[in-house]
């Protein structure tokens, strides 16, 4: 005896289903495509989404010259105020004082890349 509630398709139900699958998948591609063009349209009005990041560049700033100088980055973090957003006031993780130095590693390793990038970046739109 079948539990009640479960639906197993058969004969004219298995057509039924499939019919409504194929409808779902057609409404979620659609919604899909809707919202890759919002997001591109945003993209050429230079609004990239995402969070800012915390840590600006005065704040980098000053972290490059005071690790140079031999300060722990511990130390530093105490130093520095997130100026805007939900954490104003406090200051910025560990995570995310190592995330922006890794992010200014690489832009200062690869300066060519950048530039290329930033270059290339117009005629993709």
């Amino acid at each position: 005896m079948p539990l009640a509630g479960i639906y197993d398709p058969s004969g004219p139900g298995r057509m039924l289903f499939a019919f409504f699958a194929a409808m779902a998948e057609t409404e979620r591609e659609a919604i899909r495509e809707a919202i890759l063009e919002g997001l591109d349209a945003a993209a050429r009005k230079g609004n990239h989404g995402g969070r800012r990041p915390v840590i600006t560049d005065d704040m980098l700033h000053t972290l490059l010259r005071r690790r140079a100088a031999g300060e722990k980055v511990d130390d530093i973090r105490k130093d520095l105020i997130i100026p805007t957003g939900k954490n104003k006031g406090h200051n910025p993780s560990p995570a995310s004082i190592y995330r922006a130095l890794a992010e200014h590693e690489k832009t200062s390793a690869y300066p060519e890349a950048v530039e290329q990038a930033h270059a290339d970046f117009p005629a993709l739109q």
